[in-house]
């Protein structure tokens, strides 16, 4: 394969695990804040 093809193919994986770790970190930053806002506020975990 010509280097080309490599870049495409390792700009392609950054990009798709970047993505990944961004959605994982709002996942729990969501249930975290969520989490405190319960115990602090006695707020409701759906809103």
């Amino acid at each position: 394969m010509n280097i080309f093809m490599w870049i495409l193919i390792f700009i392609g994986g950054i990009t798709g695990a970047l993505s990944t770790l961004y959605i994982i970190g709002s996942l729990f930053a969501v249930l975290f804040y969520k989490i405190y806002r319960k115990i602090k506020y006695h707020a409701s975990l759906y809103d």
